[in-house]
């Protein structure tokens, strides 16, 4: 697997981009999307406009300067730290458009070719691809198979199999045809295609903010408003004070200093960090090959407790595997495992070959040499329901060797004149109900027995799941076995719960049951039996090489198809969870702790006795010598964390150490 570079937050180019930038998104239409760093630019703006008629009637004051000068960093900061987060989207995005080349297309017309441009595709069109060609569109294939490489969308370098029919049909605009011919019906709309899309959500350009930051921002607006009312009120006792004092009222707060006190005091730390941790959520699922297609969804999968996963693929390999060689009365395992070997080495199912490797572990068989001998391959049919191999051993003698369902060996050996053994039968009536799949062989006209074959649960599935439960989620297995067998395999995987004969409605059903009982669910699904299911879950992760109704209907696309990378969207969604809370939590306590240095410090002149006494002055626990460096020092600090915080916001606390606690 090839990994993008995720250890460099910043680099030249997104530094010198982000720079410019941040002059960019001075525009106040651009701003007032951030109430907190707009009240900031108008600050900075009226302190400016104050040096300027100043300095036009002879009077330069380096105080005031010195402050719009740090406001006006405050705020460029601000930018520069969303344009990071977006300038790190961007970059991938631009590789991404350099695989996105002006490609050419096959189209089929009235049963005859046309080379036409990509981009004059339409949804619904049928194109042809062969060997070495570029897949000009998203869509399904609807006749035959080939590898394809998607290294340029996925960065996994082993190509996959696409092929009509079932869960493996969907085919991505901009990934090549390494062999083999495919028929393809293009599903997307010029410049709505998955990589149209995925360009445009790395660049954040369709980044919605979410329901817990739109109420964030609210928080923060309202604290901003108490601490804009409690600034407000203060030139009003002052000028009280200054009078009680007998002090004259020229020694009153100015506006520069009441907007730097305003500054300081509302959460401009996470108020000017926000937006670039809600972009860099998204880009770190990205660096995990996983699409999101809202901020939203990355929150959800930070709150999910409760998991449905589909059997087959998911928590099992997908594919039946031999694991033993059961002999009918008469025989050894050992004959039985010849037999059936020699009867599956033609046969390139996933099957078929696990039978050859049983054989070999456990009796030493291996691969004889065909050609010397007089060998017939007899292939799977579904009409027969059975495959074989008809040889003749170099003493002459024929072994004709059979190997099928129950059903379709009992058939053949009874129009053969044959028998079928009653303990073969309890042998396959047993594996059947454990939901195993028995399959008979028989070798002229006798049955040897039975081959075990079982869908494989995944190696460190059992693990998996035990992290999941510790980070206080559910898991819940879906499939369409029997209660008996579904037990079976959920018990081995270790998952909590269980939906056997499950069908589409019940498995919306179930989500909806969650929902209403207040979960927050995830589904991972990748056909087009699971859209309904993807579509109504909180989080709906799709798998990349599954039916395109299954990557329209959820709110995240794994490119890795990996259905365990949920795992990992949980801990990116809790992580961006816990990054802003910690940051929120750190600018609030900051702001409280200015409030209580910075207030006490420019009052402490107020009611001076004649003998030089200032009762205010202990509550100035820091011993600040002035009121213009306490509120100078503090709006450089202000102006400079923002600039310290912005890896902690792009990369996120790690959560390593809180996975055991659920959060």
């Amino acid at each position: 697997m090839e990994k993008r570079n995720t250890s460099r937050l910043f680099t030249r180019e997104i530094a010198i981009q982000a720079f410019f930038d941040s002059f960019k998104k001075l525009n106040p239409l651009l701003m007032v999307k951030n109430p907190v760093i707009f009240i900031v630019g108008i600050g900075a703006l009226m302190t400016t406009v104050i040096i300027s008629v100043d300095i036009m009637n002879g009077h330069f004051s380096s105080f005031n300067f010195q402050i719009t000068l740090w406001l006006w960093f405050t705020v460029l900061f601000a930018n520069f730290a969303e344009a990071v987060a977006e300038g790190r989207g961007k970059a991938q995005a631009d590789s991404l458009r350099k695989s996105r080349t002006q490609t050419k297309a096959r189209l089929l017309v009235h049963g005859k070719e046309e080379i036409v441009l990509a981009t004059d595709l339409k949804k619904g069109d049928i194109i042809i691809c062969d060997a070495g060609d570029i897949i000009a569109a998203d869509g399904d294939v609807t006749d035959g198979i080939a590898s394809v490489d998607e290294s340029a969308i996925t960065g996994e370098s082993a190509p996959v199999i696409r092929e009509s029919g079932g869960d493996r049909c969907a085919v991505t605009g901009g990934t090549k045809v390494i062999s083999d011919r495919i028929t393809i019906k293009v599903t997307s709309e010029p410049g709505f295609t998955f990589l149209d899309r995925m360009i445009a959500l790395v660049e954040g350009a369709k980044r919605q903010k979410t329901p817990n930051e739109i109420a964030l921002i609210i928080l923060l607006s309202g604290l901003t408003i108490i601490f804009l009312l409690v600034v407000i009120s203060l030139p009003a006792y002052f000028g009280y004070s200054l009078k009680a004092s007998g002090i004259s009222s020229s020694h009153n707060l100015t506006l520069p200093v009441l907007i730097s006190l305003l500054v300081c005091l509302i959460p401009t730390t996470i108020g000017g960090l926000l937006s670039a941790i809600g972009i860099s959520g998204m880009d770190r699922l990205l660096r995990k090959n996983v699409i999101a297609t809202s901020g939203k969804a990355i929150e959800a999968a930070g709150d999910t407790d409760v998991l449905l996963l589909d059997k087959t693929g998911t928590i099992t390999l997908g594919n039946r595997m031999a694991t033993e060689f059961i002999p009918a009365d008469g025989f050894t395992s050992e004959k039985l495992a010849d037999a059936a070997q020699l009867a599956s080495l033609a046969d390139e199912t996933p099957e078929g070959r696990s039978i050859v490797v049983l054989a070999k572990e456990q009796f030493n068989l291996r691969a004889r040499e065909m050609q010397s001998l007089d060998t017939v391959f007899i292939p799977f049919a579904a009409q027969t329901s059975m495959s074989g191999i008809d040889l003749r051993t170099p003493d002459g003698h024929l072994r004709s060797i059979r190997k099928g369902s129950s059903s379709a060996i009992r058939k053949f050996i009874e129009n053969n004149n044959g028998f079928f053994p009653e303990n073969v039968e309890e042998i396959v009536s047993d594996l059947s109900g454990k939901g195993a799949t028995p399959l008979v062989v028989a070798e002229n006209g006798q049955v040897m027995g039975v081959i075990h074959l079982k869908d494989i649960v995944k190696g460190g599935i059992k693990q998996r799941f035990a992290q999941l439960r510790l980070m206080g989620i559910r898991t819940v297995m879906i499939t369409g076995d029997n209660p008996q067998t579904a037990a079976a395999i959920a018990a081995e995987a270790g998952v909590d719960d269980f939906l056997a004969e499950a069908k589409p409605e019940d498995k919306l059903a179930r989500i909806r049951e969650e929902q209403a009982n207040g979960h927050l669910v995830g589904m991972i699904g990748d056909g087009t039996n699971d859209a309904p299911a993807l579509a109504q879950a909180d989080v709906g992760l799709a798998m990349n090489t599954g039916t395109q109704a299954a990557r329209e209907a959820g709110n995240m696309v794994d490119l890795d198809s990996n259905p365990t990378k949920l795992i990992e969207v949980v801990e990116t969604g809790k992580q961006l969870l816990m990054t802003r809370g910690a940051l929120t939590t750190f600018s609030i306590a900051n702001d409280v702790a200015k409030y209580f240095a910075i207030i006490p410090a420019i009052a402490t002149f107020l009611y001076v006795t004649s003998s030089g006494a200032a009762p205010l002055g202990v509550l100035n626990i820091m011993r600040l010598n002035s009121p213009e460096s306490a509120i100078l020092s503090a709006v450089i600090f202000n102006a400079l964390i923002i600039v310290a915080l912005i890896p902690l916001a792009l990369k996120g606390l790690n959560t390593d150490r809180f996975q055991l606690t659920g959060y």
